[in-house]
């Protein structure tokens, strides 16, 4: 990684400020939510579960790109993704993704910055956003699940809000010919066993969207 792209790595609490926050809520909470309400007719269960303070990360299950900004429009603080780094890469979408809140991260080793960006994102006004797949994975299944989000909880101090998507992983362009519903989970408080928390949020996950989690597939990332 480059050392410009390391200026995308590590993120202070400075970082997340006003500024991008307008931007975010402009991009999600407007453009993108009116493709949300008047496309695929967005259902929002559970908001009554979502914390009043930030002290939690918001992990969701992934079915489709629309995802990121789905979670950043339906949630009443502004949330920082990491992005995988070779997105970054693009000089366009680097800035995009940077005014957005994104942070670079490698996927194949969660390395210290990642920790230290984490409990920045705590110490100001937004949360952290993550999806333990990984990867975008098809509708019907909750699989390859990796344990970074629960090690990211325990060494951060932070609960885990579970929260479920159906509906992203079709795409729709005409007018409410589509249907997407968010489910908001109750909150997982963390603890220092990693397994234990990867458990509960995939058995959550479960119960939210209806697909089966399949445990055995987990896979480490530390």
């Amino acid at each position: 990684m480059s050392n410009e792209q390391n200026t995308y790595t590590k993120r202070t609490a400075k970082d997340y400020n006003w500024l991008r926050s307008i931007f975010q809520t402009i991009v999600c909470k407007g453009l993108y939510m009116l493709r949300f309400k008047f496309v695929y007719r967005l259902e929002v269960q559970g908001k009554e579960n979502i914390p009043k303070d930030n002290n939690y990360i918001v992990a969701s299950n992934h079915l489709s790109t629309l995802d990121p900004p789905l979670i950043a429009a339906v949630m009443p603080r502004s949330v920082a993704f990491m992005a995988k780094k070779e997105l970054f890469d693009i000089w366009s979408l680097r800035i995009f993704l940077n005014w957005l809140g994104a942070f670079a991260v490698n996927r194949e080793k969660l390395g210290p910055s990642t920790i230290k960006t984490v409990k920045s994102i705590k110490d100001s006004n937004w949360v952290f956003g993550i999806f333990p797949q990984g990867t975008r994975e098809e509708a019907g299944t909750i699989s390859g699940v990796t344990k970074g989000f629960a090690n990211i909880a325990k060494l951060t101090k932070c609960n885990i809000l579970p929260v479920g998507i159906t509906g992203t992983d079709i795409v729709k362009r005409l007018p409410f010919s589509g249907k997407i519903v968010v489910k908001i989970g109750k909150i997982i408080p963390y603890n220092q066993e990693v397994d234990e928390m990867v458990s509960q949020w995939g058995n959550a996950i479960e119960t939210l969207t209806g697909y089966k989690y399949k445990a055995d597939e987990k896979v480490e990332v530390n």
